[in-house]
This record gives C-alpha cells, structure tokens and sequence, in this order.
C-alpha cells in the first residue's frame, strides 16, 4: 500500500483514518483517487478500480483510486 498517498487522500477528504476512508467507500460505486506521482496530490472521485487516471495537474493517466492504492482492488 502506498500509505503516504492513502493518508494525504483521507485528510484531503476529510477523514481522521484511513479505517474512516475505507468504511466510507468499500460499497460505493465512485471513491476518491489521488495522483500518484511523488510531488502532485490532485484529488478526484473515480470508479473503485481505477489505476490510470487522468491527472488534469500533471497532464499524465496516474491517478489511482483509494481501493487500488490500500490493494483492496
């Protein structure tokens, strides 16, 4: 698990826990994705599996669902 990426996108969401994110989202059909590249934390609501999502901050397919980023998915 990219964990890093997996806090910042909980805080960014207003989520005390990564646990809080998790339970929010596990059987919803949309969930918050994040950038994954290092220096880019550009946030969106995608499906659950997405692992190359567009990244309207860098301009790269990088965005990753937070199902994908805790390898619930």
């Amino acid at each position: 698990m990219n964990e890093s990426k997996v806090t910042t996108l909980a805080q960014i969401e207003g989520f005390d826990s990564i646990d809080d994110l998790l339970e929010a989202y596990i059987v919803d059909s949309v969930c918050p994705g994040i950038c994954s590249n290092p220096d880019c934390d550009y946030t969106i609501e995608v499906e659950p599996d997405c692992r190359d999502g567009y990244c309207e901050e860098c301009g790269t397919q990088t965005v990753q669902s937070a199902m994908i980023l805790m390898k619930i998915i």
